[in-house]
């Protein structure tokens, strides 16, 4: 049964929010920037991005960085309301919107808010395919003019839900390691032919991240100087 009246989604987004907070302080974190350190929780005043991260990992950066200078786009959707509420309960900023509902109007909204704020998305949802990119991270990048920085997860052990994303919860006590990638300056004004081009490269550099991410916690690639334990 999906909950729709907004004073039980409220209730509800509390309360997964809290589940949240205290299922994620078991988990052990690495950070690994794979160049500057663009990790948020170490931005320094005057600097903002756009940080791009698969739909299936929204959790972890939800429950480990939320700030209220971070705003993310989330879906209209019935499902997008709780996951926004929860957003927001646990200290992110939303837009609600996608590329079906309200989607162009959410991403001027979003436009306007770079001039002043870091921004987030998930540049696969609403709906997938999963890990397949559409074109609003390199519009939301050509028109504001900040960089985009790649956002890998890979984890230990976790549930992957039955969602079109196949949605990750890690399990208590797992490992997760973060990988930021570099910094990726979109051109501005670029007609529809250059937005899928820098479509197909900040795709690639995402999916890059999360290999990296994955790589690490297997043990394929060497961690000691690459990465950093988070706290």
């Amino acid at each position: 049964m999906k909950i729709r009246h907004p004073w039980l989604v409220a209730i509800a987004a509390w309360f997964i929010a809290q589940v949240i907070r205290t299922w994620m302080r078991t988990i052990r974190f690495r950070y690994a920037p794979s160049g500057p350190d663009y990790e948020p929780a170490n931005l320094r005043d005057g600097e903002r991005y756009i940080y791009a991260f698969w739909h299936e990992h929204i959790l972890v950066p939800a429950s480990r960085y939320a700030r209220p200078d971070i705003w993310v786009l989330i879906s209209k959707h019935a499902d997008g309301q709780m996951i926004s509420s929860a957003c927001r309960q646990l200290g992110f900023q939303t837009v609600a919107g996608s590329s079906t509902r309200g989607g162009s109007e959410a991403v001027r909204g979003m436009v306007s808010l770079g001039k002043v704020a870091h921004l987030a998305i998930t540049p696969d949802g609403p709906r997938g395919p999963r890990r397949e990119m559409q074109q609003g991270a390199a519009f939301l990048a050509s028109k504001t003019g900040l960089p985009v920085v790649p956002f890998g997860v890979a984890c230990s052990c976790a549930h992957r839900f039955g969602s079109w994303d196949r949605f990750m919860l890690p399990w208590p006590f797992s490992r997760v390691v973060l990988v930021t990638g570099q910094a990726i300056v979109v051109p501005e004004n670029l007609d529809r032919e250059g937005l899928e081009a820098w479509r197909q490269t900040l795709e690639t550099e995402l999916e890059t991240a999360n290999r990296m991410a994955e790589g690490i916690l297997e043990g394929k690639i060497t961690a000691e100087n690459h990465g950093r334990r988070a706290a």
